[in-house]
């Protein structure tokens, strides 16, 4: 992937090809929340994000410096948590409305 497609809320596949240290099963999927605009290595990014558990939950928050082109997007890539409905505390004429 290059840095014009990635952006804060992609989620990307962090496996070896992104870095030797994501080999095996230290290999992650992290949604990307802060591209640091530094210039670095060639080809080499500093990526701040969090670690995915199975369900898309965040697990850890991570600063992460990986080979740009090593990303490999996420089939769950921008897809947002689900939300519950919130309820208006008012109530107003006894009916309760959601947001």
């Amino acid at each position: 992937m290059s840095q014009e497609m990635l952006r804060p809320g992609d989620v990307v596949h962090v496996g070896p090809a992104a870095s030797v240290q994501f080999s095996g099963d230290r290999a992650l999927t992290f949604r990307i929340i802060r591209i640091d605009p530094r210039a670095t290595y060639d080809g080499w990014i500093w990526i701040d994000g969090y670690v995915l558990g199975p369900a898309g939950n965040a697990l850890q928050r991570r600063r992460i410096f990986v080979r740009e082109e090593g990303l490999r997007p996420s089939p769950a890539n921008r897809i947002p948590a689900p939300r519950e409905p919130q309820v208006d505390r008012s109530e107003r004429d006894g009916l309760r409305r959601l947001r």
